[in-house]
């Protein structure tokens, strides 16, 4: 009976340890670990010990795939430039300062600091040659070469609670929204905005605001780490920047570029400046601490997890019925096949790919589930998309699509905002 317990006791630890060390499990952008500040490396990393505990690529080292999405052929690297720290045929040349992970397909997605694409690399590849893909778009390239300006460098990057990913430029006057599928769709959604309260401290700013990381509450707020330290939450809708604080207890000359939360929902620390480990701050008072034991091989410019801050809170409040905010991806056990979303005009489109032949309902509601209209498509094999007329435009606002088979089975439901 004694062994019996002991050894059920020794499981279950084994297995609380093994959820606290996937809940630590984040990314890294790091440097080749030389007392260098070459970011063109991806890590895994421990946010719990503050360790590197697996190398995804190394430069120079590792094979690789590189696929362009919109030509869906692999990228000739015979004729590529031999200089792979401003080649734009290398995966990570031009270095990388913004990464951020989308847990849902287990994909890292980033972009290099002079090269205006979206990139991402499949992590469910387990052989010895990662697989990156990459997409050009107008939303991330601001007209020819403007993305050497320093300005317009994509430094910030996170997938936020409603399942898309968003990035941001060092200036703040380009807040890029991207979904996470199989081609992803890119939108600009325009300059950050002041709060007024901010007393003088803007997001704009060079010296307070620019660099850093993002990250992501379950609220749908985001939160900006400037390399300066400061703080400032994000309303997504509104692009209001309203300032936060200053985060403290960090030594002199160690700059605040790698931010991720820990599965105790607190702040994980990185520097791209200086070799000093990783810090630990609170969200509630911003005071920082060092992870004893760290790394300081590598120092990092940039940290992504799928993590969000105050998810033990929005948990509490949905179980205690409280007002928490609908996020985008609570009823969609898809891939964003409702496009396009935000719906500006007086039809949208269904994407079908993969599904059975037959008869489709595709149900537009509001949130509370009444119908406003069905329309019935025939759906053959392969990929096909429907495109379905507003019978009336409805008030603006969010709405449900919902998809039903023939025996009335929910296919999937996205939310759609309506404008």
């Amino acid at each position: 009976m004694n062994c019996k317990f002991l050894l059920s006791s020794f499981l279950a630890v084994s297995s609380l340890a093994t959820q606290a060390q996937s809940a630590n499990k984040a990314f890294a952008i790091t440097s080749d670990g030389n007392a260098d500040h070459v970011w063109m490396n991806i890590r895994q990393v421990d946010l719990g010990t503050g360790q590197v505990t697996k190398t995804i690529f190394q430069r120079s080292k590792n094979n690789f795939t590189l696929t362009d999405v919109n030509s869906k052929r692999a990228v000739d690297q015979t004729n590529s430039n031999p200089n792979i720290f401003m080649s734009k045929d290398y995966p990570t040349g031009s270095l990388v300062a913004a990464a951020a992970y989308d847990s849902r397909n287990n994909k890292l997605f980033f972009t290099p600091m002079r090269i205006g694409e979206l990139r991402w690399v499949d992590l469910d590849i387990k052989n010895e040659t990662p697989k990156f893909y990459t997409m050009t778009s107008d939303a991330l390239s601001f007209g020819s070469d403007i993305t050497l300006d320093e300005a317009n460098h994509i430094t910030r990057m996170v997938i936020a609670a409603d399942g898309n990913g968003y990035a941001m430029t060092n200036d703040g006057n380009h807040f890029i929204k991207f979904t996470t599928g199989k081609k992803p769709v890119i939108t600009e959604l325009g300059a950050l905005i002041d709060d007024e309260k901010n007393g003088g401290i803007s997001i704009h700013n060079k010296c307070s605001s620019w660099g850093g990381d993002m990250l992501a509450d379950a609220f749908g707020k985001l939160y900006v780490v400037s390399a300066s330290r400061n703080v400032f939450v994000i309303d997504i809708e509104s692009r209001i920047a309203t300032f936060k604080g200053t985060i403290t207890g960090l030594p002199v000359n160690f700059t605040t570029n790698a931010a991720a939360v820990n599965a105790e929902g607190k702040i994980v620390l990185g520097s791209a400046n200086v070799f000093f480990g990783y810090y630990v701050a609170d969200l509630n008072d911003l005071k920082a601490a060092p992870i004893e034991g760290s790394d300081r091989q590598f120092n990092a410019s940039d940290f992504a997890n799928g993590n969000l801050l105050l998810q033990k809170e929005a948990d509490a409040a949905r179980k205690n019925g409280g007002n928490v905010p609908l996020l985008d991806n609570a009823f969609s056990n898809s891939d964003k096949l409702v496009f396009p979303n935000p719906v500006t005009a007086s039809t949208f489109s269904v994407l079908f790919e993969g599904r059975r032949a037959g008869n489709y309902s595709i149900v537009l509601t509001d949130l509370s589930g009444r119908n406003l209209q069905t329309q019935v498509s025939a759906i053959g094999k392969g990929t096909q998309t429907v495109t379905v007329s507003l019978k009336t435009k409805p008030a603006k606002g969010m709405y449900m699509v919902k998809v039903l088979d023939e025996s009335k089975q929910t296919v999937f439901t996205e939310k759609v905002m309506i404008q």
